[in-house]
């Protein structure tokens, strides 16, 4: 599988995705798109899907209306979603893709798709992190 890791990896290359950290034994690379607010982007061959996550924020409150608003902007995201991690404290964009038959277009969309919601709802998600 790990020509699939590879693979990714020249997408990423061809993209203009800067790879700032990798560990091959565990087909995982860490990205960072700052024009795009992208930062900390993981990216992680788990055969037999990619899975794409970069954490958005810390919860600092339970409130219907946040998880309510969550769910609309999920709404408009056209790849990926914003989720709740295990302890249900953080949110995080994540999308998983096919690593069988992955090609630059799929990847590159999730990347985009991250890129327009955090311009989009950026400063809404700010806002409800610092209440």
């Amino acid at each position: 599988m790990s020509d699939k890791f590879e693979l990714v990896k020249q997408y990423l290359s061809e993209m203009d995705i800067m790879i700032v950290s990798e560990d091959a034994e565990e087909q995982l690379v860490i990205v960072e798109d700052e024009d795009n607010g992208i930062k900390n982007l993981v990216i992680d061959c788990e055969a037999p899907i990619l899975v794409i996550e970069q954490l958005i924020m810390k919860i600092n409150a339970d409130s219907v209306d946040f998880f309510k608003r969550l769910l609309q902007m999920n709404r408009e995201i056209v790849h990926g979603a914003f989720v709740l991690d295990d302890s249900g404290e953080l949110v995080i964009f994540r999308d998983t893709l096919q690593l069988e038959n992955l090609d630059r277009n799929e990847l590159e969309g999730t990347i985009h798709s991250l890129g327009l919601a955090l311009a989009e709802y950026g400063a809404e998600l700010l806002d409800f992190s610092s209440k």
